[in-house]
């Protein structure tokens, strides 16, 4: 089972290559929300997401040997720019299997940090089936979008950089797909703050995490439907298992509800994130009597979206 010094070593490997990004509150938000808020921008990380902590940290801690075969994985989009750029940082080659429906905005900024795309059907057979084939015909190293040891750790350092910018939480909310970014952020805070609890938040339209959790079986997610195009994947048994240890709670929001936060978070704050950065507020706003009056650190996971698809009309 990884610890914080797992995650603190990752901290000192990438600190130098990554943006410290600004922890940022809206006093409008806290109006609305009865709560005091403090927002983790990560939609102003390097390729606008958190994963580029994690792909940073993988690639960097690879091999010379495994360096020279390049490196590999499926996903989405952030991931997959994110891995990109840690490759192209490297000097070394990446191959990206992504589904035909990823935003055009992620397949833009996957191929110019020149990265070798394989689109494939958007479901995660397809993506497993692609992958083993790229594996196959390259010799690359898989680097799985969370279900790894060094991705997860680097998704921490966010969690780390967080709590020495805001006052202590008495809750810390992140979103929740296949659990990378959540596993990090409750290993951190567990450690850091242990007083606090962590909290993943989730869309209904997607909610195989909260249910894998309050059953306490893994529950696979299938063909969930979702403007959250980020927090689509299942957990991971290693996600899982971390998430029941350190994670209090998972919280579902409505598609509705994500909508309105995210066109809140643009509005009020004046910052562009993509619907799955706005599912922590949805959540907030969607069960304020279990945020009143507290002090809640939300990370916004990123800030990627295809502005064709916004799930509003900005006024």
């Amino acid at each position: 089972m990884l610890q914080f010094s797992d995650i603190s070593k990752a901290h000192e490997i990438i600190i130098g290559h990554v943006h410290r990004t600004p922890v940022l509150s809206s006093r409008s938000l806290n109006a609305i929300c009865g709560a005091q808020l403090y927002f983790k921008c990560e939609n102003f990380q390097k390729v606008g997401a958190f994963k580029f902590r994690g792909a940073l940290h993988a690639v960097l801690t690879l091999t010379d040997a495994q360096a020279g075969r390049g490196v590999a994985t499926h996903s989405s989009g952030n991931h997959a720019a994110a891995l990109a750029l840690a490759a192209a940082m490297r000097k070394i080659p990446a191959y990206i299997v992504m589904p035909q429906s990823a935003p055009a905005v992620k397949q833009k900024a996957v191929k110019g940090y020149g990265a070798r795309i394989t689109f494939c059907r958007p479901t995660l057979a397809a993506r497993e089936e692609a992958i083993a084939q790229v594996l196959q015909q390259t010799g690359a190293v898989f680097i799985h979008p969370y279900d790894d040891e060094k991705v997860i750790c680097g998704q921490g350092t966010a969690a780390v950089e967080m709590l020495e910018q805001m006052p202590p939480p008495d809750v810390v909310i992140a979103p929740v797909g296949g659990g990378g970014l959540l596993s990090g952020t409750a290993i951190a805070v567990s450690h850091l703050c242990p007083t606090a609890r962590v909290i993943g938040a989730e869309p209904k339209n997607a909610d195989d995490a909260c249910r894998s959790l309050h059953s306490g079986n893994l529950v696979p997610s299938i063909d969930p439907q979702t403007m959250a195009d980020g927090l689509l994947t299942s957990l991971s048994l290693r996600t899982f298992e971390i998430i029941r240890r350190h994670v209090s709670d998972i919280l579902a929001a409505t598609e509705g509800g994500i909508a309105m936060a995210m066109e809140l978070i643009w509005e009020r704050m004046k910052i562009v994130v993509e619907p799955s950065a706005a599912v922590p507020l949805a959540v907030v706003m969607e069960h304020p009597d279990t945020f009143k009056n507290q002090t809640v650190g939300l990370i916004l996971s990123g800030g990627n979206l295809d502005l064709a698809r916004l799930p509003f009309r900005p006024k």
